[in-house]
């Protein structure tokens, strides 16, 4: 078995053990994706050299999950810290609707993020080597998004000031993190209170191998309003 009918059968079984009714197309382009990840990583550190072997799990397929919690309306996201394009590329593969900017300041991450769009078609992707707090990363995208993702491990207080500028009058505010999140949460209310709406904070527990979130997966959603 080669490794793209590895990650197709993993992600069936994810998809299938989730109650996810699986989209053919879109569980190729993920295990797609999965292959082309693995293949940069050995020239390009995208992900930990040792996570390769659980590539599907802990970075594909949990991009994936957080799809079945982000609100339907939303339309176009930006994902803050992108890194090897998580949780961004399967976000679009996923809700191919939604159209997103992926955003990172590494240069090689972000090329080999564009020739991964590239190869994927992904016509509702576009990618960005730049800082999202510079003067001309704000001018040329303010007020521009509905939703704010990411998987990186920056503090929510610092999430929110990068946010802020980029969003509509009212977004959703996504990030993936793990352990416990009420200190965070309550130091970036403290800050933007007059900001956040509502949040709230789903434990990403998943069938067969997180069925009680063992592994400490969460997602957190912040209703922002300018």
């Amino acid at each position: 078995m080669d490794l793209f009918e590895q990650y197709l059968k993993e992600l069936k079984t994810f998809y299938w053990e989730n109650n996810i009714v699986p989209d053919e197309y879109q569980l190729e382009r993920l295990a797609r994706f999965a292959e082309l990840v693995v293949e940069k990583n050995s020239k390009v550190n995208l992900i930990s050299r040792k996570d390769t072997q659980n590539i599907i799990e802990n970075h594909v397929f949990i991009s994936s999950f957080i799809s079945e919690f982000i609100p339907k309306k939303v339309t176009r996201f930006i994902d803050i810290g992108t890194g090897g394009g998580f949780p961004g590329i399967p976000l679009a593969i996923t809700r191919p609707l939604l159209k997103g900017v992926l955003v990172d300041s590494t240069a090689k991450k972000i090329d080999a993020v564009k020739e991964f769009i590239d190869k994927l078609k992904l016509t509702n992707l576009t990618a960005e080597n730049s800082r999202v707090e510079s003067d001309e990363f704000i001018q040329k995208y303010a007020e521009s998004f509905d939703m704010v993702v990411s998987r990186a491990t920056v503090p929510l207080i610092i999430l929110i000031r990068y946010a802020l500028p980029l969003i509509k009058e009212k977004a959703y505010l996504v990030s993936l993190k793990g352990g416990d999140l009420s200190e965070e949460l309550k130091i970036a209310a403290t800050k933007y209170k007059a900001y956040i709406k509502k949040d709230t904070i789903f434990e990403l527990a998943y069938k067969p191998t997180n069925c009680r979130n063992e592994k400490g997966k969460k997602l957190i959603i912040l209703e922002i309003s300018k």
